[in-house]
């Protein structure tokens, strides 16, 4: 079975504790303390494996839990690190809080491994607290706790051509003819209960994936049968190939399908209805000439004017099947190359990062003000400030936890710089 969405538990591991113990050795009668610290809890990560297409493993197994850190030892012994838990996920996986349903993280562009929960820090034994007054300490700092999370895993389809169209127009039957895709097909509404991925391969290496969308029915945008299951596998393709039934075999009329299917796809998600579209009218194969030249004409009249190209084809004959993969692989190509990535939205937060972030001004320049704290660094972590939403949403999050008004009472004004870690940013109203 073909899984697209998972909740699961995950819980990083908590710090081991800092050991209180005083060195005994012979001829060393008041030994100072040697109690070590406690090791660093395992971490919840999440790699993207390219050799899965589903999220079945994850239906099977809900919770994924790193291991704690252990209890420093006498002798000044670090306890040893908790083993890290690795969630591997495919291509296009989203990982969102489950109880706001907003993005955690998209790991679509990840190569790198991401770390989505920290384990805590070990504690310091009691070696560190030695002074000139208190010679045999007899505490030790406890680990940090673990952090823990319901998580909601989606798998957006990663595709070129994503095929759009009511129950019934023949794109299951168009998939398997121009791919190596196998989907089944029969006559009754919602064949096609998963999303099928095939490759589509022209001449000369020329080529491109494309993914036949189960069908949408009026009022999929909200939740109607299984419309926003279907609907997110849209998100990420370039081109859409609109699929329509121009026989009209059981009444339909293909005018009001494409509008229809417009208005679903402006519902959820305006960005998708202005992607480039193609309009193949399938079941060419019915209908005599006469038939044919008027429903073409039709169409043509009604959408070529808005820059939309209308196709005749067959999936049965592969009649104009070869002109139209050509014409979405020429869309295709001229598509901008990066994957539509979902811009994190949410950043869990746990007792420990509720520490006080902390304000200071450079003592070399009186015109930086350098910002650091535990939940501004996690916040750092998870943004991708390249992006112009990655950025918006880093300026929200200055805003609405009062940073930014901290930094005008201490007197920042235009121009001045603000340093967090290892980025700066010039400040303007």
């Amino acid at each position: 079975m073909f899984a697209d969405r998972a909740k699961v538990f995950i819980r990083s591991g908590k710090g081991g504790d800092g050991h209180v113990s005083f060195r005994r050795e012979l001829y060393v009668p008041a030994g100072g303390p040697d109690g070590g610290d406690g090791g660093k809890g395992g971490d919840v990560i999440f790699v993207v494996d390219e050799g899965l297409n589903t999220l079945n493993d994850f239906r099977n197994v809900r919770k994924y839990c790193a291991k704690d850190g252990e209890e420093g030892g006498k002798r000044r012994q670090h306890g040893a690190n908790g083993d890290d838990v690795i969630c591997k996920v495919p291509p296009g996986t989203v990982i969102k809080d489950f109880e706001t349903g907003k993005v955690i993280m998209d790991m679509s562009n990840k190569k790198e491994p991401v770390v989505i929960l920290k384990g805590g820090r070990g504690g310091n034994g009691n070696m560190h607290y030695a002074t000139s007054t208190m010679q045999a300490p007899r505490y030790a700092q406890p680990g940090q706790p673990a952090q823990e999370l319901y998580v909601t895993l989606e798998l957006k389809v990663i595709a070129d051509v994503g095929l759009v169209g009511f129950p019934n127009v023949g794109k299951s039957t168009f998939l398997s003819r121009v791919t190596n895709a196998r989907p089944k097909i029969a006559n009754y509404h919602f064949t096609t209960l998963n999303p099928n991925l095939g490759v589509v391969d022209l001449s000369d290496g020329a080529g491109f994936v494309i993914a036949d969308i189960p069908g949408i029915i009026e009022g999929a945008s909200e939740g109607v049968g299984l419309g926003l299951q279907f609907l997110r596998h849209i998100e990420r393709t370039k081109v859409l190939l609109h699929v329509v039934d121009g026989a009209s075999v059981e009444g339909r009329d293909p005018i009001n399908d494409i509008y229809a299917i417009l208005d679903e796809l402006k519902k959820y998600n305006v960005e998708i209805s202005n992607r480039p579209m193609v309009i193949a009218a399938n079941k060419m194969d019915a209908m005599n000439d006469m038939e044919r030249e008027t429903v073409i004409e039709m169409l043509k009249e009604e959408f070529v004017p808005q820059g939309i190209e209308v196709f005749a084809i067959s999936s049965v004959t592969g009649e104009g099947v070869n002109d139209l993969l050509w014409h979405l692989y020429k869309l295709v190509q001229e598509a901008p190359e990066d994957i539509v990535e979902f811009e994190p939205e949410y950043v869990p937060t746990f007792e420990e990062d509720n520490e006080p972030y902390t304000i200071e001004i450079d003592p070399k320049d009186e015109h930086v003000f350098i910002v650091e704290g535990p939940k501004l660094e996690k916040m750092l972590g998870y943004t991708n400030l390249e992006s112009e939403k990655g950025f918006d949403f880093f300026q929200r999050f200055m805003k609405d936890n009062g940073i930014i008004d901290e930094l005008k009472a201490m007197g920042m004004q235009e121009g001045d710089v603000v340093r967090m870690y290892d980025l700066e940013f010039d400040y303007y109203e």
